[in-house]
C-alpha cells in the first residue's frame, strides 16, 4: 500500500469506551497473560459490556507470528531465548515477530461486532488515526504504509521519515473483535530490530521462506523520530485527545476477570496455538 497521511475523520464513528491502563504488566514469567486478559474482555464486550481501550507494557519479551513458529528451528530458538530469561509466545492476532519491553506501549481497542460486519481497512485506519493524533504535540509527520525491511511489516505500519514505530493487527471473535497495536516510544528502534533478526537467524534455515528480512535503518522510536520524552507523556497525550473527542465513558469499567480465569485462559491459548502450529 502506498504511503498515506492519516485520515482525521474516522474516529467520529466511535461512541465511547473505557480505558483500562495496566501500566507495566507483571508477567510472572508468562507473556500470555495480557493476551488472555484481552480474550476474556473481548468475550465480555461481545456479551454487552462496554467497549474498551486496553493499554499495557511489559518487561522484555518476544511475541511471534504463526508463520514465525513454523520455521524449521523455531522450537530450538524459542527454548534458547526462554533459557536466557526472555518470555516468548505466539500471539493470537496476525503479524510477525515483535520485541516488547517497557518502552513499547501496547494498545488494544476491543469493540462489539453484533452484525458480524468488519471492514479491516477502516478499523486499521481508525487505530492509525488515534495513534497519529496523540502524537500531534510532537509531530504531524506520521504516515501509514508498509515499511519494507521492518519487523512485523504490514499495510498499516506507521512511520516517520520512512522508519517504522508502530504496527497494527486484528483478532476476531464471534461477537466482538480487537484492533491491537504496538507503539515503540522510548529507546532504540534498531536495538529491537537486532533482537528480532537474532530470532530469525536462530529459527530459520536456508529452505525457509515467507518470514521478514529485517534490515537496518527501518525501525525507530518516537523518542528518536519525534522527541517524545517518555511512554507516560505519549499515554497522557492519548488520554487527553480521547477526552477532547468525548470518547471516554465516565463510569468505572465493568470488566472483572479473576486470576483463576486468567490462568485458565492463558493455558488454553498456549495449548491451542502450539497444537495448531505443530499440526
Amino acid at each position: 500500500m502506498a504511503e498515506q497521511t492519516i485520515d482525521r475523520k474516522l474516529g467520529d464513528s466511535l461512541t465511547g469506551f473505557h480505558i483500562v491502563d495496566r501500566g507495566v504488566w507483571d508477567l510472572q514469567g508468562d507473556i500470555w497473560r495480557p493476551f488472555a486478559w484481552e480474550e476474556l474482555a473481548c468475550r465480555q464486550v461481545g456479551q454487552g459490556a462496554a467497549p474498551l481501550l486496553h493499554m499495557w507494557r511489559c518487561s522484555k519479551a518476544l511475541v511471534i507470528g504463526h508463520r514465525d513458529r513454523r520455521l524449521s528451528r523455531a522450537e530450538e530458538a524459542m527454548a534458547l531465548l526462554r533459557g536466557e530469561g526472555m518470555p516468548v509466545c505466539v500471539r493470537p492476532s496476525g503479524g510477525a515477530a515483535v520485541l516488547l519491553d517497557e518502552g513499547v506501549l501496547n494498545l488494544s481497542l476491543i469493540l462489539p461486532n453484533p452484525q458480524h460486519s468488519i471492514n479491516i481497512h477502516d478499523d486499521f485506519r481508525l487505530m492509525a488515526e488515534l495513534i497519529g493524533e496523540a502524537l500531534a504535540p510532537w509531530s504531524t509527520a506520521a504516515a501509514a504504509g508498509e515499511v519494507a525491511g521492518s519487523f512485523c511489516p504490514g499495510d498499516y505500519d506507521l512511520a516517520i521519515g520512512g522508519r517504522k514505530f508502530c504496527g497494527i493487527a486484528q483478532r476476531r471473535q464471534a461477537k466482538a473483535y480487537i484492533i491491537t497495536a504496538f507503539i515503540i516510544v522510548g529507546g532504540s528502534g534498531e536495538a529491537r530490530a537486532e533482537e528480532v533478526r537474532r530470532y530469525y537467524s536462530m529459527a530459520a534455515q536456508d529452505t525457509d521462506t515467507g518470514y521478514p528480512e529485517v534490515r537496518q535503518g527501518t525501525m525507530g522510536s518516537l523518542q528518536e523520530l519525534a522527541g517524545v520524552p517518555s511512554v507516560e507523556a505519549y499515554a497522557d497525550s492519548l488520554r487527553g485527545m480521547l477526552k477532547r473527542r468525548n470518547l471516554l465513558l465516565d463510569s468505572a469499567a465493568p470488566h472483572v476477570i479473576s486470576p483463576a480465569e486468567l490462568e485458565r485462559e492463558g493455558e488454553a491459548l498456549r495449548e491451542r496455538y502450539d497444537r495448531e502450529i505443530r499440526s
